[in-house]
C-alpha cells in the first residue's frame, strides 16, 4: 500500500487511540507515527538498557538539573501531528509533569535513540527520527548505532534537517553539542554490543 505525502495512514487522533488499545492488550507492543504512516518499535534488550544506564549516570553527574526521560512519547513535526517514543529524552527533571502520554517537545534539549535489532532501523532511526526531531526543533539527537558501533550527534536543526552530523567509532569521544554541552567518552560501548 502506497501512502501519499497529504494522504497518512490515518488521522492523529486515530493513531492515539490504536497505540493505547495496543500498548495495553498487546504486552510491549509500541506504535509510533512518523510521516503520517504506523511504526511499531521493538522492545529494548538488556544491553538497550544498559546503554541508557550509562548515559543517565553520565547526565546524573554532569547536568544534574536535568533527567534523561525514558521512553517519553513526544509530539513531533509539522503541527505537532507526529508521534514517537525516543529510547530516552533529555530535559529538565520536571519538564513532563501534568502532560499526557504524548508530551510537547519544547522542554527537550536532546533526544536520544539506541539502535536496537528491528528490520527497519535504517529507515527508523537514520532517516525518519532525525528528519522528525529537526522539523520539531529539537537541539540535539544523539544516535548510539549499535550495528555500526558508532555514535553520531546531530546538531543545529533547521526546521526541516539537522545542519551538522558527526560521527566516531565506540571508543572515541564526542562532544554533545549546546544546550547540552558534555562529552561522552565512549569506551563503555563496546562491552555492550552483540
Amino acid at each position: 500500500m502506497s501512502v501519499m505525502p497529504d494522504r497518512p495512514h490515518m488521522l492523529t487522533e486515530e493513531f492515539e487511540e490504536l497505540a493505547y488499545m495496543a500498548r495495553n492488550r498487546m504486552e510491549g507492543l509500541r506504535l509510533e507515527f512518523i510521516d503520517g504512516r504506523l511504526r511499531s518499535k521493538a522492545l529494548p534488550d538488556g544491553d538497550h538498557g544498559m546503554i541508557i544506564q550509562w548515559l543517565t549516570r553520565i547526565f546524573m553527574q554532569h547536568r544534574t538539573e536535568l533527567w534523561l526521560h525514558p521512553g517519553q512519547g513526544l509530539k513531533v513535526q509539522a503541527h505537532r501531528a507526529g508521534r514517537v517514543i525516543p529510547d530516552a529524552a533529555l530535559a529538565h527533571a520536571d519538564a513532563f509533569v501534568g502532560q499526557g502520554e504524548w508530551c510537547e517537545p519544547d522542554p527537550v534539549l536532546m533526544a536520544v535513540e539506541v539502535a536496537s535489532w528491528d528490520s527497519d532501523i535504517d529507515v527508523r532511526v537514520r532517516h525518519e527520527k532525525p528528519r522528525a526531531y529537526a522539523e520539531t526543533g529539537i537541539p540535539v539527537y544523539l544516535l548510539v548505532d549499535r550495528h555500526k558501533c558508532e555514535v553520531l550527534v546531530y546538531s543545529e536543526p533547521d526546521g526541516q534537517r539537522y545542519e551538522t552530523v558527526r560521527t566516531v567509532p565506540y571508543g572515541k569521544d564526542i562532544h554533545l553539542s549546546d544546550p547540552v554541552g558534555i562529552t561522552l567518552h565512549t569506551e563503555p560501548l563496546k562491552d555492550w554490543v552483540r
